[in-house]
């Protein structure tokens, strides 16, 4: 199912009544036309790929820089109009040798030699990291038809963490089916995280927690309060003899209410003390986040996974992402069996995410 088509079935509230535009989707497009980024897609090859940088040309959403020529563009889909979109090819390119020197100061203390660097800035992926790394772009998508790994692992190499930030993570932005819900009054929430880090250590934990607040704001329009969740409520819960996992929640709330003292983040929660005013008052009375939270932080990846699956199947809620965070600059991973109005949104998030 499209990212589109889960919008609208997420319920009347999320479409538009005058035009059937879901109204997320259509202010995600909006506030990045406004911003006219340039964002790299790295698989010219790939049909979706090429209807998707037509389409997101035509509605001003980005510009696009899509790796490929001419002709095989025109192979795999024959009747798509390339006009404003700029096509670049790795093995052609005069920017190559340029790019290849930035790979190689980046890895030769991995071993990387210059004719290993000047081969890989030839691969399509990575020369779209590069062109992030260079600022020559904005924004990076690709996984159309590359795995997660030979997605994410240019970024890590060349692109690498936002300052301060040590932790490549993700988010899901959760959509209510209808903002009648008293412990979700903004329709919108934010889960992380439930896809790349299996079992995130305090620090990790924090760096999540921070990045999380960042997408909330960024791109799910909220004010971010974010909950640190657990099985346990300020010290109600204790499991020091097995797993340490409370613990390991109390130092992460620590962790990143140091670095982001002006950010209103508190834990360690149980979920109900999180979202609901009437448990938050009772388990932590004078904290400004428990029964007011939007973004919630789950202390592992089989915690993130179940919770986010029962929201949607339970709950109605519709999943946009994993949006990718903790990069530098833009970096996000498609499915490998998105469609084109996948691959137009999440070129759209990627905008948003841009500085």
């Amino acid at each position: 199912m499209s990212l589109l088509d889960k919008i609208k079935k997420a319920g009347k509230e999320v479409v538009d009544a005058v035009n059937g535009t879901p109204s997320l989707l259509r202010e995600i497009k909006e506030k990045a036309a406004a911003r006219n980024k340039t964002i790299v897609l790295c698989e010219g090859e790939d049909k979706r790929v090429v209807e998707a940088a037509a389409q997101i040309t035509k509605e001003g959403i980005a510009k696009i820089v899509l790796i490929g020529n001419e002709e095989e563009c025109k192979k795999v889909a024959p009747d798509v109009d390339l006009t404003g979109i700029t096509l670049i090819d790795p093995l052609t390119s005069e920017k190559t040798a340029e790019y290849a020197k930035i790979l190689y100061e980046a890895r030769k203390a991995k071993g990387m030699t210059e004719e290993q660097a000047a081969e890989q800035a030839k691969d399509r992926t990575m020369f779209g990291a590069l062109m992030l790394k260079a600022g020559d772009v904005d924004g990076y998508v690709s996984g159309a038809c590359h795995s997660t790994a030979n997605t994410l692992r240019p970024g890590l190499q060349v692109v690498k963490t936002a300052p301060g930030i040590k932790t490549v993570s993700s988010c899901f932005i959760m959509i209510a089916p209808d903002k009648n819900n008293p412990y979700n009054p903004d329709g919108v929430a934010v889960f992380a995280d439930c896809a790349i880090n299996i079992e995130p250590t305090a620090e990790q934990l924090a760096d999540i927690a921070i990045t999380s607040a960042k997408t909330a704001k960024d791109i799910a329009g909220i004010e971010p309060k974010v909950a640190m969740l657990s099985f346990s409520t300020k010290g109600s819960g204790n499991d020091d003899k097995f797993t340490q996992s409370v613990p390991k929640v109390q130092q992460a709330t620590a962790l990143a209410k140091e670095a982001a003292p002006d950010l209103a983040l508190d834990g360690e929660f149980q979920f109900d003390a999180a979202v609901a005013p009437e448990v938050g008052q009772l388990k932590a009375p004078g904290s400004k986040v428990a029964g007011h939270a939007n973004v919630f932080v789950f202390p592992n990846i089989n915690a993130g996974n179940i919770g986010y699956k029962i929201a949607q199947r339970f709950g109605g809620y519709m999943a946009i992402g994993p949006v990718c965070q903790g990069f530098a600059k833009p970096l996000n991973d498609l499915s490998r069996g998105c469609n084109v109005d996948d691959i137009v949104a999440t070129v759209a998030v990627t905008a948003l995410q841009a500085e």
